[in-house]
């Protein structure tokens, strides 16, 4: 069984009403369906973390599985051509890349007053807001960034693919995602795929195994936690911020890269298989 990300403390907080429900539910029903599972995965060790604090009772045979996506190929010219002719405002100018859901749980209005705060010290950056809005939030966001005066140092592309998503990454000198609660956050492991530094907030899930790897800047979710990581990676010179994408690219290649990971997970389906009552003490770490 994979979790997901489900039992994530935060969903408690963020919707009170459907976890009243859900603890009834679970305390019922759902929890021996974690029990009884021969294997129950979690893509990180801070997923498997917070989710034994969620509902009780609690009682899983965890195992840590590899996760993350496939290497990106493809000429690296063509990619940065590509998002040049889709989004030509830009013009050349360095910017900083947000490849996302537009939605309150990414946290994309810290990151517009956070760059709002550091637009002064850092005139040349610009900041490339990407990704499908669902819930109809732009407009106001826009007009956050209009009465910030930084609405035109901020391009909204929409949602990027192919070519032009790649070229994003390529283009941009690093890469943001200031979320309130991301369980693994595959766009991180996009941009260090990429060789880009990341700025994340320590509730993107795989925030210390990017730390540790100092393969990016970890701060809180709030604004003065990340104007001060804008502040940092804006202020890195650029081999300073190529030697830290290029440890994120190591990272990416140990932790993230989706085909190897398949293979192991498909011997950990096999060992437990073969074992289907081995009960580990501790968490189990396939990756």
């Amino acid at each position: 069984m994979f979790t997901h990300g489900m039992l994530d403390p935060w969903f408690n907080t963020a919707y009170p009403v459907k976890t009243f429900f859900k603890t009834i539910f679970w305390k019922l029903f759902e929890h021996k369906v974690l029990r009884d599972a021969r294997g129950v995965m979690f893509t990180c060790d801070e997923e498997r973390r917070l989710a034994s604090g969620s509902f009780a009772p609690y009682s899983a045979r965890e195992y840590g599985v590899g996760y993350g996506t496939r290497d990106v190929d493809g000429d690296p010219a063509v990619h940065r051509s590509a998002f040049a002719a889709h989004v030509p405002q830009v013009g050349g100018r360095k910017f900083i890349l947000f490849l996302s859901r537009i939605h309150p749980k990414k946290g994309v209005d810290l990151l517009i007053n956070a760059f709002a705060r550091q637009a002064g010290t850092f005139p040349e950056f610009d900041l490339v807001i990407a990704g499908p809005d669902q819930t109809g939030w732009t407009s106001e966001l826009q007009r956050q960034a209009r009465e910030l005066g930084v609405a035109g140092r901020i391009h909204w592309p929409g949602m990027l693919s192919g070519d032009v998503k790649w070229g994003a990454f390529r283009s941009a000198e690093f890469f943001v995602l200031p979320s309130h609660q991301e369980n693994f956050g595959i766009a991180v492991a996009e941009a260090m795929a990429l060789s880009k530094p990341v700025l994340i907030t320590n509730q993107v899930n795989i925030w210390r195994e990017i730390e540790a790897n100092r393969a990016g800047i970890v701060v809180n979710d709030d604004i003065d936690g990340v104007a001060a990581g804008l502040q940092a990676l804006c202020a890195l010179s650029e081999a300073e911020r190529d030697a830290m994408g290029r440890r994120g690219r190591a990272c990416f290649l140990s932790r993230y890269d989706l085909e190897a990971n398949a293979m192991q997970l498909l011997a950990l389906f096999q060992e437990l298989t073969r074992e289907p009552d081995a009960r580990p003490q501790e968490l189990q770490t396939v990756a």
